[in-house]
């Protein structure tokens, strides 16, 4: 499947040696799947956290199975995405055995990181009530859909639904048809950020107190902020946001134009950027001063006329010219890219954005890097996505302390499940 890529991108380059992480010492405890919970955990782990992720024997995450899938991982891109630098523990919760272990497991932890559906820890003994009361330290972060309480709290959350029903798809798409979702799970890794910065506040706060704490982020709650300023917007305006396409109801010239040979995007995003355009870049100094043009808010209402002065000019020259002069002018502008051209573009190479990193089975596999850059304490080399109960035996050896005959009488007894595997 990745055969003939290695051309493509570049080998990681590792951390300083003996550089410390922001997380280290710091273990997690992960009953998260699909995206928003794990994404959250794997920015703890990228800073060193030692993320321990739980997962049903055999099966694991269902996010493992979201195409393309590895024929000789068993496992999907998705999964590869969201779950670096982690360690899977394969553990049946359904058995009391199970049960104890991954109870264990939270009384030794300073982070639990939950996205279940409501009531499903509270089923198992593992809310924030009952897992204070072994671990009064503990950070409990939970991701939810509608909240753990109030009359919504048995609702089930997607980012689709989300992206629905806070507004957000309203906003998106051409005017004459219906509003349009992100394809990219744009919730979902909002979401995560914002768990991510929660907990690490809570830690923060725990350092100084001593104590730990319930925190929690609700979906919808953040998909609504996702609208951005179209909130306060609309309450001080009483207006609905409308649908412009790829134009921008607040900056003009902004959208797509054609260059000889392709579309890009500027952003006028205020009266300077646009003068620099017109005298700078198009060399039209006399629409620069017309006072019909001097405001945004005039420019819109001639952005018809604007945009087509505009195209007739970039239509003459090759997106190379036109970007090296927006450059020089400072006007911000970008070429309009597929995600693969944009994994391949200079700019994401100079940041080394996606690179290869080691793989026991295949040699290799590809990994899209953190836009987060620590000098004191960088993140950690990226290790690939585990599998199911890869270290399973590991981490109990290590963090619990169990040894031979403990490890097989759990075994024995289905803690790990019929066939999961429990290598270390």
């Amino acid at each position: 499947m990745l055969d003939n890529l290695e051309g493509d991108f570049p080998e990681h380059g590792a951390r300083a040696a003996g550089a410390p992480k922001a997380l280290d010492g710091i273990r997690v405890v992960d009953f998260t799947h699909f995206i928003a919970g794990p994404f959250a955990t794997m920015i703890l782990a990228d800073m060193g956290a030692d993320v321990i992720k739980i997962e049903a024997p055999g099966r694991g995450d269902d996010f493992r199975q979201y195409p393309p899938v590895h024929a000789e991982l068993g496992q999907g891109a998705p999964f590869f995405w969201a779950n670096r630098n982690k360690r899977s523990v394969a553990l049946d919760l359904k058995t009391p055995e199970g049960l104890q272990v991954a109870r264990e497991l939270v009384a030794s932890a300073d982070i639990v990181v939950e996205n279940f559906s409501t009531g499903v820890m509270a089923r198992f003994g593992l809310d924030y009530e009952s897992c204070r009361k072994v671990n009064p330290k503990l950070i409990y972060a939970s991701v939810s859909a509608y909240g753990r309480e109030g009359a919504f709290k048995d609702r089930l959350g997607f980012d689709p639904i989300a992206q629905a029903e806070s507004g957000f798809v309203s906003m998106n798409g051409y005017a004459d048809r219906e509003g349009v979702r992100a394809l990219s799970p744009v919730m979902d890794i909002s979401t995560a950020m914002m768990m991510s910065n929660a907990i690490l506040a809570a830690l923060f706060s725990r350092e100084r107190t001593g104590q730990g704490q319930a925190v929690e982020v609700a979906l919808f709650d953040n998909a609504v902020l996702m609208t951005g300023y179209a909130t306060l917007q609309h309450v001080f305006s009483g207006a609905e946001p409308q649908r412009h396409g790829n134009t921008s109801p607040d900056t003009c010239p902004s959208g797509v134009f054609e260059a000889q040979d392709g579309p890009f995007y500027i952003n006028c995003g205020n009266n300077k950027i646009f003068q620099r355009l017109m005298t700078q870049v198009v060399e039209r100094p006399d629409v620069a001063a017309d006072p019909a043009y001097a405001t945004g808010r005039e420019r819109s209402l001639r952005r018809a006329e604007l945009f087509s002065l505009l195209g007739e000019a970039f239509a003459q020259q090759p997106w190379s010219h036109w970007q090296a002069r927006m450059r020089a002018a400072g006007v911000p502008c970008g070429k309009l890219r597929t995600v693969g051209e944009a994994l391949r573009s200079p700019e994401a190479r100079e940041r080394r954005l996606l690179t290869r990193i080691p793989h026991a089975e295949v040699g290799w596999v590809p990994n899209l890097a953190s836009p987060i850059r620590m000098g004191g304490t960088p993140l950690a080399d990226p290790v690939a996505a585990p599998k199911v109960g890869q270290h399973t035996q590991e981490v109990l050896r290590e963090a619990l302390r169990y040894d031979d005959e403990r490890l097989a009488a759990l075994a024995e007894r289905g803690a790990f499940g019929e066939t999961t595997s429990t290598t270390t």
